[in-house]
This record gives structure tokens, sequence and C-alpha cells, in this order.
């Protein structure tokens, strides 16, 4: 079976937890062991990762610069892709015992310069901050910003991803038995020029709607959504809330969720789901039960219940 295991970027970096490469680090160790159950059982897998945090990181230190210096979004989330790309990528050879080829690929997405989303920024980046630590950074750099949950961080534009042309480089890896880690961050926003040719575009996309548009076109089996809860629930943060165990496409669009947190996961496994495959939202901790049914959210198309 070949599996997408998207990994959240709360999975990667808890709220609160300070940006370091040891913080980091010990997060992705702790995630390598999780997909390295996935290979062991006997399954093909791509990993694909968030990079929310991180860019906005890398964002904030290009601050220093000159305003013409800094680097543009697309090329933090190269840098980004690489960054979180090696540290997934050594601690999953180190959980698989260095006898299983892992390879990390920086992956070209491509938008529409005409997407609307450019004109309404909703991406989160970067750390949290209290509002007015956030409108005062935002009146100083020119940022967009909005409330994520009880805090406030920078917002970017979230174009849809439309095309993924390092495919038939992903399947001369995965012809190879390569694991495969690629579309970091949901991928570098690149957009095509009348002539043909590409260039970066000043964007952040989706990592879960990237990470379905790859599951679609590579022929996945499943995909799977990892975060740090353990399920889709109704009422979230309330007394009443309840995991919801099994959805069909049209059930789960009928949910209203957050879109800053699990909305665009479920969206991502709705859309995956309506075209037969098996898609499963939970806990990074729980991924190979989640492939299996034992965990998480399942959602399926009605003739595809696993039971």
């Amino acid at each position: 079976m070949l599996v997408i295991a998207a990994i959240g970027g709360n999975a990667l970096l808890r709220r609160g937890e300070p940006l370091t490469a040891e913080t980091q680090r010990e997060n992705v160790k702790n995630a390598a062991l999780a997909l390295a159950e996935i290979v062991r059982a006997g399954h093909s897998m791509i990993v694909t990762h968030g990079n929310g945090p991180q860019v906005g990181l890398l964002a904030l230190q290009g601050a220093a610069y000159k305003p013409k210096e800094a680097y543009p979004l697309d090329v933090l989330g190269a840098e980004t892709e690489g960054m979180i790309g090696y540290l997934i990528e050594q601690e999953l050879e180190n959980a698989l015992g260095h006898d299983h080829a892992v390879a990390t690929l920086l992956t070209q997405v491509v938008v529409d310069p005409e997407d609307p989303a450019f004109q309404a920024p909703t991406k989160f980046v970067g750390p949290v901050y209290s509002r007015a630590e956030a409108e005062a950074r935002a009146n100083v750099a020119g940022w967009t910003i909005a409330q994520d949950g009880a805090h406030w961080r920078r917002v970017v534009p979230s174009p849809k991803p439309n095309e993924i042309p390092d495919l038939r480089v992903l399947r001369l890896l995965l012809d190879q038995g390569v694991t495969v880690i690629c579309a970091g961050g949901g991928g570098i926003p690149v957009m095509r020029r009348a002539d043909g040719s590409m260039i970066g575009v000043e964007a952040v996309i989706d990592k879960d709607a990237a990470s379905c548009l790859l599951a679609l076109d590579i022929g996945a089996d499943a995909l799977l959504l990892l975060t740090d809860v353990d399920a889709v629930y109704e009422n979230f943060g309330t007394d009443q809330a309840t995991p919801i165990r099994k959805l069909t496409p049209e059930s789960g669009r009928a949910l209203t969720l957050p879109d800053g947190s699990m909305g665009p996961k479920l969206q991502a496994a709705c859309d995956f789901a309506a075209t037969g495959g098996f898609a499963g939202i939970g806990r990074l901790g729980d991924a190979l039960r989640i492939l299996e049914g034992a965990a998480g959210t399942q959602v399926v198309q009605a003739d595809g219940d696993r039971g």
C-alpha cells in the first residue's frame, strides 16, 4: 500500500515551545518512531510536513536585513523544506536502523497568480503573540495579522495548489523503494510564465491541500493527516466534545471546523476519500493504528467502510 503521511506543524513544534533546533529534533525523533512503524509493516510511504512556525521564524530573521535584501516566502519555504526534511530523513533512517533508503525532495507546486487568496491572506506563519505585540510588529513590518485561538499571528496568502511538476522524480524514487519526504510546507509556491518557465511567488501553500493533490496525482492508497489531536471532534473545546470515528466525504463536508486547524485536514481527507481512497485523521503516535482503522477518524465512502 502506498501511504501519504502528512505531519502537521503542531506535531513537530507544539504551541509555546521554543523555536530551537534541539526542540524540533526531539519532536522529529518521536515522529520518526511512529512513521517507521508504517514502513516496517510493509507499506511504501511518502512523508509531507508543515512549516508554519519555521517559515515565520526565517521571515523574522530576514527582517534584520534591509527590505530589498529580505528573502521572499518561496525561498524561505525551500529553506524550511531542506531543514525539516533533513531532520526527518536522519531520524527516520535512525529509527529504521539504516537498512532502508530515505530521501528528501525539494518540491515545487504550481499555483495560479490570479488566485483570490493573494487578496485575502489566511495562512498562519511564525510564532504566536499577544494582540498588542502582533499589532506592533505588523505596523513595523507591514504584516497582515489574525487571531489564532487565544493568540495572534501573522497571516500570508495561501493559494490553491494546482500541479506538482516534480512527480516524475518522485515516481523514480518510489520505484527504487525509497521513502520520500517531499512537499514540505505545502511545497515551494511557483507560477508559470507565458513562455512556460517557472518562477517563485510570495505565498505559503496549505500542506493538507498539497498532500491531497499529491495523493491523488501519485495514485496513493491512503492519506493520513497526523496532528496532536486523536480524532476529529464534534463540539471541540467544550464539555460536550465527542470524537467522531467514521465519516463519509458528504458528512465530513457538512461539519463546520476551524479554518486554521482541523478544517483543512478534514477538507483534504474528504476530497481524497471521495475518489475511493482511505483517509485518516488523528494523533501522530497512532499513525499505523489509524491506517489499520483502529484509531483516529476514518473518512471513507459508504461502500468503502473498513468495519
